[in-house]
C-alpha cells in the first residue's frame, strides 16, 4: 500500500509537503504540487480514510433526507436531477453522499439522531412538505443544512422562483387570448403547490381576469393521475375552461390524457401549460409548453451554501431563488 512517506521519497519533498499539498494548503508551491500531484495518479495513492478524518476533522461525508409523496423514490423526475447535481457538486470536493434511512440497529431513530450517530458533517434535505416533523427538526439545529424546494428561517434555502413561474405561464395564455384559465394545484402542503398557487391568483387578479372557484383543482402530489382526475373535474364544468395551467408536467400530462380520453385534443380544444420541463416534456404529443425549472443550478448552490458552511464551521440561514424561464413548444394555441 503506497503512503505519503513513498511519494515523499519519489519527489524529494518531505512527507509534511506532500500531506501539505494533498490538502491543498496555500504555503506549497504550485511546481510542488503538480509533481506531487504527478508522482500521486502515476503511484496509485489513495489516502487512509480514517486518517483523513482524524487530521482533518471532517467525516468527509454529507447526509441526505430525500422526501417526496409519490411513493417513487430516486424515480421522481424533478428531485432525482437536482440531486445529481449536488453530487456532481460536491464529488469535486472528495465527499460521499449517505442516504439516510430512520432505522438504525432494529430501532426508530430520527433523521437527526442517524445523522449524529454516523457523524456527517452537513446535510442536504430534498423535500417538498411543509408539515414534515423531523425535517422542522433538521433545520433548527446546529448541524450544517441546506433545503431544497422549502422555506425556513432557520436553514438555508434554495427553491426555484415559483411565483414568477406562474405569472410567466398566465400571461404567455393571456397573450395568446385566452381569459378563461383554470389551475390544477400541486398539494397544498407542498411549498411549491401553495406558491405557484398564489403566483397563479395575483397575476390573474393583476389581468382583472374572474377566477370562479371551480376552477382551482386539487391534482394532489404532482402526479400523472392527479391530473388526469383534475381534468376530468374541469371536464365536467358547464362553462369549461379554454387553457389549463398545470403545476407540474407530470399533471399536466395526465392533463392531456384525459383531454385525450374525452374526444378532445390539445391544443385545439384546449392549451395546456406544465411547469419543471422534466424530460418527458419533449416527447408527449403534443409537446409541452412549459415553465423550465434549473436543477443543475439548484444542486450546484445547494452544494455550494452547505460546503460554505461545512468549511466556515458555522450554520447560516441565506435564501436563494433561482430563475425559472418560459419553454414555448406545441401545447398551447392563440384563439
Amino acid at each position: 500500500m503506497v503512503t505519503i512517506y513513498d511519494i515523499a521519497n519519489k519527489t524529494g519533498y518531505s512527507a509534511t509537503t506532500v500531506s501539505k499539498a494533498l490538502n491543498d494548503y496555500a504555503d506549497v508551491s504550485e511546481k510542488a504540487k503538480k509533481r506531487i500531484l504527478e508522482a500521486v495518479e502515476e503511484m496509485k495513492y489513495f489516502p487512509n480514510s480514517s486518517a483523513r478524518t482524524l487530521s482533518t476533522k471532517k467525516s468527509w461525508t454529507i447526509g441526505v433526507v430525500f422526501v417526496e409523496s409519490l411513493g417513487i423514490g430516486m424515480k421522481h423526475p424533478f428531485f432525482n436531477e437536482v440531486i445529481e447535481s449536488f453530487k456532481q457538486s460536491v464529488e469535486v470536493h472528495e465527499y460521499d453522499l449517505l442516504f439516510v434511512s430512520r432505522n438504525l440497529h432494529n430501532q426508530k431513530k430520527s433523521y437527526l439522531d442517524h445523522f449524529r450517530y454516523r457523524g456527517v458533517d452537513g446535510v442536504v434535505v430534498v423535500c417538498s412538505n411543509t408539515e414534515d416533523q423531523q425535517v422542522k427538526e433538521l433545520m433548527e439545529d446546529a448541524l450544517p443544512s441546506v433545503v431544497i424546494d422549502l422555506n425556513s428561517d432557520t436553514s438555508s434555502v434554495v427553491f426555484s422562483d415559483n411565483w414568477a413561474g406562474s405569472s410567466l405561464a398566465v400571461n404567455h395564455l393571456y397573450e395568446l387570448g385566452h381569459r378563461r384559465i383554470a389551475h390544477i394545484t400541486g398539494h397544498r402542503k407542498t411549498f411549491a403547490g401553495q406558491q405557484r398557487l398564489k403566483g397563479f391568483m395575483e397575476s390573474m387578479n393583476h389581468l382583472a381576469l374572474d377566477v370562479p372557484e371551480s376552477y382551482i383543482v386539487d391534482g394532489d402530489y404532482f402526479s400523472e393521475e392527479g391530473g388526469y382526475r383534475a381534468m376530468k373535474e374541469l371536464l365536467s364544468l358547464p362553462s369549461n375552461p379554454t387553457a389549463i395551467y398545470a403545476a407540474s408536467d407530470s399533471m399536466a400530462i395526465g392533463a392531456i390524457e384525459c383531454i385525450n380520453d374525452h374526444g378532445y385534443s390539445v391544443p385545439d380544444d384546449f392549451s395546456i401549460i406544465g411547469f419543471d420541463d422534466i424530460a418527458l416534456s419533449k416527447f408527449v404529443n403534443p409537446k409541452l409548453t412549459t415553465i423550465k425549472q434549473h436543477t443543475d443550478q439548484i444542486g450546484q448552490k445547494a452544494a455550494e451554501l452547505l460546503l460554505k458552511q461545512i468549511n466556515g464551521k458555522q450554520k447560516s440561514a441565506e435564501e436563494v431563488q433561482i430563475p425559472v424561464e418560459l419553454v414555448v413548444r406545441e401545447s398551447c394555441k392563440a384563439l
